[in-house]
C-alpha cells in the first residue's frame, strides 16, 4: 500500500494539532495546522445551549476534517471524549467512509514530542 496518507490528530474539546505526512508519501510527518475551537459561553436555556454547543463541535470537527485530505489512515490521541466524537464524526462523512481510525489516550504535548508520539505508532 504506497498510496497512504497518514495523518495524526491530538486534541481536546476547543483544540487540536493535525500532523500528516508531506506531498509525497513516505515524509517525515510535519505539523499542518492547529485548529481552535470556539468557546462555548452559558447559556439559560438547555435547549439552545445543547444545539449551540453542536453547532460548535460540528464546525470545529469541520475544520480538523479540512487538513485530512485523502487520509487512508488516521490516529487521534488527547485527554476527554473529543477523540470518540471525532472517529464518530469522521465515519459518518463519506470523504472518510474507509479510512482506518485509532484512538490513544495522551496529555498536551510540544509539536515536536507529537510528532515523537505519532511516528512510532503509525
Amino acid at each position: 500500500m504506497n498510496n497512504q496518507k497518514k495523518f495524526g490528530v491530538w486534541m481536546d474539546n476547543h483544540h487540536a494539532t493535525v500532523a500528516g505526512e508531506g506531498e509525497e508519501t513516505g515524509t517525515p510527518l510535519t505539523i499542518l495546522g492547529h485548529v481552535e475551537g470556539e468557546l462555548i459561553s452559558p447559556n439559560s436555556n438547555e435547549k439552545n445551549s445543547n444545539n449551540h454547543e453542536k453547532t460548535i463541535q460540528g464546525k470545529f470537527f469541520k475544520e480538523i476534517a479540512a487538513h485530512l485530505v485523502n487520509a487512508t489512515h488516521i490516529h487521534i490521541t488527547g485527554t476527554g471524549q473529543a477523540q470518540e466524537q471525532f472517529i464518530h464524526y469522521l465515519a459518518d462523512t463519506p470523504q472518510f467512509k474507509n479510512t482506518k481510525t485509532e484512538e490513544s489516550t495522551s496529555n498536551k504535548m510540544s509539536d515536536e514530542k507529537l510528532l515523537e508520539y505519532l511516528a512510532g505508532r503509525m
